[in-house]
């Protein structure tokens, strides 16, 4: 159920909330996280993944960061998935995520600058 907006203080909390979220999604950045959200990542947890991402790049207030979403990329084993892509254009695909593997992928990758190799899809 969700809170309850009881004075202009708590409207102003989720305005600049929801305000945070659209930038997550909007403009040229330094880092692209792109989410494979086909129905085979879908049904194997994409959403789940998708939220974990926000918040885990809301809650380190990741400025450079952009999030997408694009269809299946043909690996549907390896569902749920992201692609990390730096300014240079350097791609990193990710798979069989959860929501620490998730967490730790922001923290290393995204935040730190290196790659979490053991999460890394081989193709």
């Amino acid at each position: 159920m969700a809170k309850r907006i009881a004075s202009p203080k708590d409207l102003k909390a989720l305005r600049d909330k929801a305000r945070a979220e659209q930038d997550l999604r909007t403009g040229p950045k330094d880092i692209r996280i792109t989410v494979h959200m086909g129905t085979c990542g879908i049904a194997a947890g994409a959403r789940d993944v998708l939220a974990q991402l926000v918040e885990e790049l809301s809650n380190a207030s990741a400025s450079s960061v952009t999030l997408q979403q694009s269809g299946c990329i043909g690996l549907c084993d390896q569902e749920p998935m992201f692609t990390v892509t730096d300014k240079s254009g350097a791609a990193v695909c990710y798979g069989r995520l959860d929501k620490n593997k998730v967490r730790r992928i922001v923290l290393d990758h995204v935040l730190g600058g290196s790659p979490v190799a053991e999460y890394v899809v081989k193709a």
